[in-house]
């Protein structure tokens, strides 16, 4: 059974907003949020480093990729890919709004290639110790944006 974040929380909370402009989700694999404790996630899964990809990380990319589908056909958007940095994420959903309306619901996923931190398998030679290590990366980011329903006014009693 799953509660609302603002149920399992309502003890910790000041107070709720109904409608966000936006919200930018991010999270870590605690422990494995750097290139020695993702090392220390595969050494203790058995995994081998230089397998990385192929066992930790393409498997993971390839579902948050086919949840974003299943989304977007389930709501009848499409997932659009921004190649270039200048446009603006904002203009591209205008153009998508204007044409369905700001009806609540699910209106357009965005994705593109951003700058992240990742890892590369390396083994070290002069200590015969095989690890991940951090690199510069790119990394597919979506964005998902939607409308809020009509806020109820209140009137003066």
């Amino acid at each position: 059974m799953t509660t609302q974040l603002t149920e399992r929380y309502k003890n910790d909370l000041q107070g709720v907003l109904s409608c966000y402009d936006r919200i930018v989700i991010t999270g870590t694999l605690p422990g494995a949020c750097y290139a020695r404790g993702m090392t220390n996630y595969l050494y203790a899964h058995q995994i081998k480093v230089f397998d990385y990809a192929k066992v930790f990380a393409d498997p993971l990319r390839n579902r948050i990729r086919e949840n974003a589908q299943m989304l977007a056909k389930a709501h009848g958007v499409a997932i659009e890919h921004v190649n270039n940095s200048h446009l603006r994420k904002e203009d591209l959903v205008s153009k998508v709004l204007a044409q369905r309306g700001d009806h609540p619901g699910l209106v357009h996923i965005l994705s593109a290639m951003e700058a992240c931190s990742a890892y590369e398998p390396w083994h070290d030679k002069q200590t015969h110790k095989t690890y991940l290590r951090s690199t510069p990366g790119k990394c597919l980011h979506y964005y998902f944006v939607t409308t809020c329903p009509p806020r109820k006014s209140k009137k003066n009693t």
